[in-house]
């Protein structure tokens, strides 16, 4: 899955993943993610002790504006991890889409994505081992609206996504993102990740919280955030850090 990113971050701008990058432009977004788990949610929701696990995640994520209403995509990255049963290290997901703008105005826009995926050496799920997966397939609709709320900056992103899945379980997932502006120079960040998937009597189901701080500083981005699974079935309690550089071109 490729959760749009956040394309413009210059002072006076905020947009979220529903607005293209301009035509000519190229946003990259290189991302170190570190979690791990000790506890994870049964098949009623209780938390309860596993055993450690530690996964890591270094990735690449570009968009390119080809038209004002066409951006392409895409995610490449290196991942290592290890839990009581295995360690595995090498190449993680591979994504590939493209996203249309069905419609935009000065405050909100409207769009659709479309990819694939390919299965890395880690864990291509949450509630997966590693390497179990293969392709995948993703129509994703993104809303984005952004706004002024005493007299700062705000935005809320909204996305439904359905992934077809194969070696994993399909899966149906709902992204929300709120940020506000509190100086020029300045973005913070709330973000859930939600989604269940369609396989078995109970089948995994998650909600993930991540709190994070954007700063501009010259023609970059730096972000530091906090993510945490704060509810689920059958699903680890991943929680951890994230690190950021953002450059537009």
């Amino acid at each position: 899955m490729i959760a749009a990113a956040f394309p413009c971050l210059a002072p006076g701008k905020a947009t979220a993943g529903a607005w293209p990058i301009e035509p000519g432009r190229t946003q990259l977004i290189a991302k170190y993610e570190r979690t791990h788990a000790d506890e994870g949610y049964d098949p009623d929701g209780v938390l309860v002790t596993v055993g450690h696990r530690r996964d890591e995640l270094l990735s690449v994520f570009v968009e390119h504006g080809v038209t004002p209403r066409l951006t392409l995509q895409g995610k490449v990255g290196v991942t290592r991890g290890h839990d009581r049963w295995v360690d595995y290290e090498g190449r993680g997901p591979i994504e590939a889409g493209v996203r249309w703008t069905v419609r935009r105005d000065d405050r909100s826009s409207l769009a659709l994505y479309v990819g694939a995926g390919e299965a890395g050496k880690g864990r291509n799920a949450g509630y997966a081992t590693p390497g179990q997966g293969s392709l995948d397939l993703e129509a994703r609709v993104l809303y984005g609206r952004s706004g002024v709320w005493r007299g700062r900056q705000v935005f809320v992103d909204l996305q439904a996504a359905r992934l077809k899945r194969q070696g994993l379980a399909d899966e149906t997932r709902f992204d929300t993102t709120v940020g506000v502006r509190p100086a020029k120079r300045w973005l913070v960040m709330a973000q859930t990740y939600a989604g269940r998937t369609d396989r078995g009597e109970v089948g995994a189901r998650w909600v993930k919280s991540e709190v994070s701080v954007v700063r501009a500083v010259g023609d970059w981005s730096v972000q530091a955030g906090w993510r945490d699974t704060v509810t689920g079935r059958e699903v680890a309690r991943d929680r951890g850090v994230l690190l950021s550089l953002w450059r537009q071109l």
